[in-house]
C-alpha cells in the first residue's frame, strides 16, 4: 500500500549502485540507500539551511548540515527564544521523520472493503473538490470543516482556501491542549498567555507544570537559571514530576482541586491586607466582588479540600506576598490549568487573579506579558486580495462566548458532525482521533462524515480513518513561511527547505491547498507563489527574504519586557478584572468561585491523570525508532501507583496490572512509587497507537484517552481528559 519509492533528485543523485537497484527493484529501501553511499562515507557534512523543527508547535529553530544529500547533524539556532540553541530529545528524534520507513508515499482513496488504494494526485484532487463543491451548493459552506496544526505555511494556506470558500469552521488542537486555559486567562488578563522573569523570581509556584517533561528548551533553561539564582520553588502536584528535583517543595494535591489551593491562598493575601493595593487600584477592576468572596475560602476549607494543611497554605500565601513583586504562579499550560478539569479554566483565571492581588505583572521577578510579536504586512493589493470575510461564526462560538475564539472545542465539531450537520472534515497534521478525545467515538463519528481527508506525513489514527489521506512532505523538504512570535521578546524565525524531497509523489501542503482551490473555483485568491508571498509579508521589518533565510532567527532583545512601565490589558475594560460580566453567558460568576472537579472516584476507584514525557509530543513521535527503543528501554509505558495503595492491592513494582472502565480495558506494568498521590493512578499521555502502518508504534503501551469519555467542560469546551476514574488489579490475581 506504501510503496518505499525514493527520490533520485537528491539522495540517489549520481549513485551508480542506486540506479542499478532501482532499475531492478522498482523501489529501495533505505538499508539498499545507505550501501549504495557506503564509498561517500568519508565525506564532510555541509551546512544546507535553517529549518525549525516539527516535532510539537513550538517550532524550534536549527542550523541543518547534510551528508551526501542526508540530514546529518543539526545545531540550535540561540537566536529563536523558545528553542534558545537546544533542539530537545522531542527535536531530534522527529527529524528522522523524512526517512521513515513508514512515510506515506502516494495519494490514498478507501475503496468499498475499507482498505487504502494508491491513486493519482489528478484523481484525489478532483474528487475532493467535486465533493467539497456538492457540500457547498447543498448544505452551505458551513457542512464543511478544517482541524489542523502544522507549519505556519499550512495555517495560512488552508485558513484561506476555507475562508475563500466562505467557511468559517477552522479548528486547533487546544481542545486537547491549552484552551480553557488560553480562555480564562484572556477573561482576566485580556492575553491568551503570559510567562514570568523566572531568573529574577524570589518565589514560584508550579501547578501541575513540569517544564523537564515540557516541550520548550527556554522553559527548562528559565527554571534552571531561578533554582540557580536562589528563587524558592514549590510544586503542587498529584506526581512528583520531572521537574520537581528542582523545587524546594513536592506538594501532592488531591487531583483536580488545584482551584481551592489558590482560591485559599487569595483568602490569606486579602484577609491580612497583604495585596498590592496600589496595583489594584490603578491596574484592575471588580477587586471589591472578589474580596468578598473569597471570605469563605478559608484556609481551613481549602485544606478539606485540597488535602495540604491549612498552615501550609498559610504559609505558602505569606511567603510569595512577602517576596512580592517578585513572586508568581505559573500559568500552566496543558495540564492542570489547560484542558484536564472541568474546573481547568476558572483555576487559570483564578492563578491570574492571585498574581494580580502581588501586583506582580511586569515586575522584576514577577509575571510578564509578552511584548508584541514583529508586524508582518497586512497583504493588500490585487496579488494578495484577501477573501471576501466570513458571514458566519464557527460552529460553537455561540455555546462558548468566553472561550478564545481561535481556538473554539473542536469537540463540539464533532457533536456537529455526529449529528449530521457537518458532512466534510479536512484534517491537517492533526491526529484528533489519536488524543483530542475517546478514540473510540470519534472514530465512530468519522465513519459517519461523507468526506474526510487527511493531509500528513504518517498514517495516523485519525488517517486511517479518512476516506482520502494526501501525503505531505516533511517540514525538512519544504521552505515555510516568516513566523513571527513573541516570548520574553519579540523573534522573527524562517524555516528553509533543508534536504531534497525524498518520496518524488509527495507534495508540500502549500501546493496541495492550492490545487485544491483552484479545482474548487478559488484559485484567484492564490495567485502568488510561496516566495512572494514570504518576501511581502517580511516588508515592514526591514528584513528581506533573502536575509532572513541567511540568518535564520532574529531576536529582538531591545524590543523585551518593559519592565515597570504601563501594562496594556487587552480587556475590553482596559484593565485587569477580577470579576468580568460576560462570564454570566456560560453560567458563571463574574468573579472566581469554587468548582469542584466533574467526576469523584467512587468505592475502589482512582483518577485517572497523565501528562507528557521528555521524548515525545502526544502521539507525534512515538513511530520514530530511536525515540520508541528508549520507551522500551525505560520501560516508560507503566502505570504508576502509590506505594501504600499497591501493597493493599497486592500489586508489586513491575507486575502486569490491568487497568479497567466502562469504556476500555487494557494491560501496562505497574510503576510502585511513594511519588504519586494515593487517590490516583498516572498514565503518560502519547501511547496507544492503533495504526497498524506505524509499526513501530503500534499498540505500544494503553491509549490513555481511551479510557476518558468524549466530552466537553460547559463553560470554554475543553475535553477534561482527567475527568475519568478507573480501577486496577493484578493479572492473575
Amino acid at each position: 500500500m506504501l510503496e518505499r519509492n525514493l527520490s533520485r533528485r537528491g539522495f540517489l543523485a549520481g549513485a551508480a549502485a542506486s540506479a542499478a537497484v532501482i532499475g531492478t527493484a522498482g523501489y529501495m529501501s533505505f538499508a539498499d540507500w545507505d550501501v549504495a553511499h557506503a564509498a561517500d562515507a568519508k565525506s564532510e557534512p555541509t551546512f544546507a539551511g535553517h529549518s525549525a523543527c516539527g516535532g510539537c508547535y513550538s517550532k524550534c529553530a536549527y542550523s541543518a548540515y547534510v551528508k551526501d544529500g542526508k540530514l546529518n547533524k543539526l545545531v540550535g539556532d540561540p537566536e529563536h527564544v523558545y528553542g534558545v540553541g537546544k533542539p530537545c530529545a522531542r527535536g531530534y528524534g522527529w527529524s528522522q521523520i523524512a526517512y521513515s520507513e513508514n512515510r506515506l508515499t502516494d495519494p490514498l482513496k478507501k475503496n468499498a472493503n475499507g482498505q487504502f488504494e494508491a491513486i493519482s494526485w489528478d484523481q484525489a484532487i478532483s474528487e475532493i473538490s467535486e465533493q467539497i463543491k456538492e457540500i457547498i451548493a447543498t448544505d452551505g459552506p458551513q457542512a464543511l470543516s478544517l482541524v489542523e496544526t502544522g507549519s505556519v505555511s499550512m495555517d495560512f494556506y488552508v485558513q484561506r482556501l476555507f475562508t475563500a470558500l466562505g467557511c468559517a469552521n477552522m479548528y486547533r488542537h487546544g481542545v486537547a491542549c491549552n484552551l480553557a486555559r488560553n480562555s480564562g486567562l484572556l477573561q482576566s488578563a485580556g492575553t491568551g498567555d503570559f510567562g514570568g522573569d523566572y531568573p529574577n523570581a524570589k518565589v514560584i509556584m508550579y501547578i501541575g507544570r513540569s517544564f523537564a517533561d515540557g516541550i520548550r528548551p527556554a522553559y527548562a533553561e528559565e527554571v534552571k537559571a531561578a533554582h540557580d539564582n536562589g528563587a524558592y520553588m514549590i510544586m503542587v502536584d498529584p506526581r512528583y514530576n520531572s521537574s520537581a528535583n528542582y523545587c524546594d517543595e513536592w506538594v501532592p494535591i488531591n487531583p483536580g482541586t488545584d482551584m481551592a489551593l489558590i482560591l485559599g491562598m487569595a483568602h490569606v493575601v486579602v484577609r491580612d491586607g497583604l495585596q498590592d493595593q496600589a496595583f489594584i487600584d490603578n491596574e484592575t477592576v471588580g477587586f471589591d466582588i472578589w474580596a468578598e468572596s473569597l471570605k469563605k475560602y478559608t484556609p481551613q476549607w481549602a485544606a478539606e479540600v485540597t488535602g495540604i494543611s491549612a498552615e501550609n497554605i498559610e504559609r505558602f500565601a505569606t511567603m510569595m506576598a512577602e517576596a512580592a513583586p517578585a513572586a508568581f504562579i505559573d500559568p500552566g499550560w496543558r495540564a492542570v490549568t489547560g484542558c484536564s478539569y472541568i474546573n481547568s479554566g476558572e483555576t487559570a483565571r483564578a492563578l491570574a487573579c492571585f498574581n494580580a492581588l502581588l501586583g506582580c505583572y511586569n515586575k522584576v521577578g514577577g509575571a510578564m506579558l509578552f511584548p508584541a510579536s514583529p508586524a508582518l504586512a497586512k497583504l493588500e493589493g490585487t496579488k494578495f486580495a484577501a477573501p471576501p470575510a466570513l458571514k458566519e461564526k464557527k460552529l460553537g462560538a455561540a455555546e462558548y462566548p468566553v472561550s478564545l475564539y481561535s481556538m473554539v472545542s473542536a469537540n463540539y465539531l464533532m457533536q456537529e458532525a455526529k449529528e449530521g450537520k457537518v458532512r466534510g472534515i479536512i484534517f491537517c497534521q492533526s491526529n484528533m482521533v489519536g488524543g483530542y478525545s475517546n478514540p473510540t467515538e470519534l472514530e465512530n463519528i468519522l465513519n459517519g462524515v461523507e468526506l474526510t481527508v487527511d493531509i500528513d506525513v504518517q498514517m495516523t489514527d485519525t488517517a486511517r480513518c479518512c476516506k482520502y489521506v494526501l501525503p505531505d512532505t516533511t517540514f525538512l523538504e519544504r521552505d515555510d513561511l516568516p513566523w513571527s512570535f513573541s516570548y520574553t521578546t519579540p523573534c522573527l524565525t524562517l524555516r528553509s527547505k533543508v534536504i531534497d524531497v525524498v518520496h518524488p509523489n509527495t507534495k508540500p501542503v502549500q501546493d496541495i491547498t492550492v490545487e485544491l482551490a483552484k479545482a474548487c473555483g478559488v484559485g484567484q485568491y492564490f495567485d502568488f507563489t510561496l516566495d512572494e508571498l514570504a518576501a511581502a509579508q517580511l516588508e515592514p521589518t526591514g528584513v528581506t527574504l533573502e536575509e532572513l533565510r541567511e540568518i535564520g532567527s532574529i531576536n529582538y532583545k531591545d524590543k523585551g519586557v518593559d519592565f515597570g512601565g504601563p501594562i496594556k490589558w487587552g480587556t475590553k475594560s482596559g484593565k485587569f478584572q477580577f470579576a468580568n460580566e460576560e462570564m454570566t453567558q456560560v453560567g458563571l460568576t463574574p468573579d472566581v468561585n469554587w468548582i469542584p472537579p466533574k467526576v469523584e472516584p467512587g468505592e475502589g476507584e482512582f483518577r485517572l491523570i497523565g501528562g507528557k514525557q521528555p521524548i515525545h509530543s502526544q502521539s507525534w513521535t512515538t513511530d520514530i525508532l530511536d525515540l520508541i527503543q528508549i520507551t522500551h528501554d525505560y520501560d516508560l509505558t507503566r502505570v504508576w501507583i502509590n506505594a501504600s495503595v499497591a501493597a493493599e492491592l497486592g500489586i508489586e513494582d513491575g507486575d502486569e496490572v490491568e487497568i479497567y472502565n466502562d469504556l476500555n480495558t487494557g494491560r501496562t506494568r505497574a510503576k510502585v512509587t511513594e511519588r504519586l498521590h494515593p487517590s490516583c493512578l498516572w498514565y503518560p499521555s502519547p501511547y496507544g497507537c492503533n495504526s497498524p502502518d506505524l509499526t513501530n508504534a503500534y499498540h505500544v503501551g494503553l491509549s490513555f484517552m481511551s479510557f476518558v469519555p468524549f466530552q466537553m467542560d460547559p463553560y470554554y469546551g475543553a475535553t477534561m481528559s482527567q475527568e475519568a476514574t478507573v480501577k486496577i488489579r493484578k493479572v492473575g490475581a
